[in-house]
């Protein structure tokens, strides 16, 4: 079944805008200065969103095309949730004035249960850390490599923020472990939330989880024709995308900070009401990210620049390896303590986060890592094992 078009004003539904009072922190930052590096199925520079807003970049699939052909429309509406301008009511980015770096590989695909090809994503990372990009965002989910492994180090050595969605499988992932690249050490690990500010049913959980962000019930590209906006797409891929764009406000308004100081202050003021301080729970990490906690607040305090607020250690040549793929996940701070499931809450931000709503454990089973809400439609599925 094709699935609905919405209508032309994609922003009216972008519900997380005043959510998280985006609106008022662009007053104060919109990630001028500030590129991002999206490993992705491409991403269409002709967009009314993005025109003006990608960088030449490169494509690593080895198919047809290049790194502006996006035949399934999930790179695009990444890179539009990143830093769309919004014009003519189309998808407005989180930081509206960073600027994309594309970068393709074959993310498509992947039959569950198999290895997947790494289809150019190592050297994609690579290129992204020998780039002046300071953010890399990942929204995909797949199985643990040795060269995906050394590439995602390679960044960290380079003084990258690495950015990864949790992936679909719910509380599969809590027995099965967390897609990666998210479950990486030093990749922030981003789950979803939606309107009611509950956990997202699809959204996976584990140890690795870092954020929860925005990822449901919100328009996007769900073909490679892109004649309109489908409604309703959600998945982890969108949560990452959000947490990238926060993170490009943030550096932007920070510009000496480095991606240790940036993560932090996020850590530091992400809302998880009643819950202790450096504890993590893994359904929503740290909880909500807030940017504005920052930026229109000052609260967040950066710290040491090279020490990694997820694993304690020094960012470089010698950063630590991956968890071991269906293993028992390990908490990045060491800790063993977590929020019971029933407990788990994720700030209200609809005025001053004065109010909270009780996130909900995850019990359904999502497939891919973007998907459209009552259409059956996998946009990418690429699954760990």
């Amino acid at each position: 079944m094709a699935p609905t078009a919405v209508a032309e004003d994609a922003q009216s539904q972008q519900w997380y805008l005043d959510g998280m009072q985006i609106k008022k922190t662009w007053k104060v930052s919109t990630g001028k200065g500030v590129k991002v590096a999206v490993v992705d199925t491409g991403v269409d520079p002709t967009t009314r969103s993005l025109r003006g807003q990608v960088l030449p970049g490169k494509d690593f699939a080895n198919a047809p095309g290049d790194e502006t052909k996006d035949d399934v429309g999930h790179g695009t509406t990444i890179a539009e949730l990143i830093a769309g301008s919004g014009r003519g009511g189309t998808l407005k980015g989180m930081a509206p004035d960073a600027k994309i770096l594309p970068l393709r590989a074959r993310l498509e695909g992947v039959k569950v249960g198999k290895r997947p090809g790494l289809n150019g994503i190592p050297e994609a990372v690579r290129f992204a850390a020998d780039s002046d990009a300071k953010i890399i965002n990942m929204s995909f989910a797949g199985l643990a490599d040795d060269k995906i492994k050394k590439a995602l180090d390679y960044a960290v050595s380079k003084g990258k923020l690495l950015v990864g969605a949790m992936g679909n499988d719910g509380r599969k992932a809590e027995t099965e472990g967390v897609g990666y690249p998210a479950s990486h050490p030093n990749v922030a690990a981003i789950a979803s939330y939606g309107k009611n500010r509950k956990v997202s049913k699809f959204s996976s959980s584990g140890r690795a989880t870092t954020f929860a962000a925005p990822g449901q019930e919100m328009p996007g590209w769900c073909d490679g024709k892109r004649e309109q906006y489908c409604p309703n797409i959600e998945g982890t891929s969108a949560s990452s995308a959000i947490a990238s764009g926060a993170a490009a406000l943030v550096w932007a308004k920070h510009p000496t900070w480095t991606a240790n100081q940036v993560l932090r202050v996020l850590i530091d003021t992400a809302g998880r009401p009643n819950a202790k301080k450096n504890t993590v729970s893994k359904y929503i990490g740290y909880g909500a990210i807030r940017p504005r906690m920052n930026l229109l607040e000052g609260k967040g305090k950066p710290g040491d620049p090279d020490i990694s607020p997820l694993t304690g250690k020094k960012t470089g040549s010698s950063a630590p390896g991956p968890k071991s793929p269906g293993g028992k996940d390990s908490d990045k701070n060491g800790s063993t303590k977590d929020d019971a499931p029933d407990k788990v809450k994720v700030a209200d931000s609809k005025s001053e986060d004065g109010d909270s709503s009780q996130l909900l454990p995850i019990l359904g089973v999502g497939a891919g890592v973007l998907i459209l809400a009552g259409c059956g439609f996998a946009v990418v599925r690429l699954r760990r094992n």
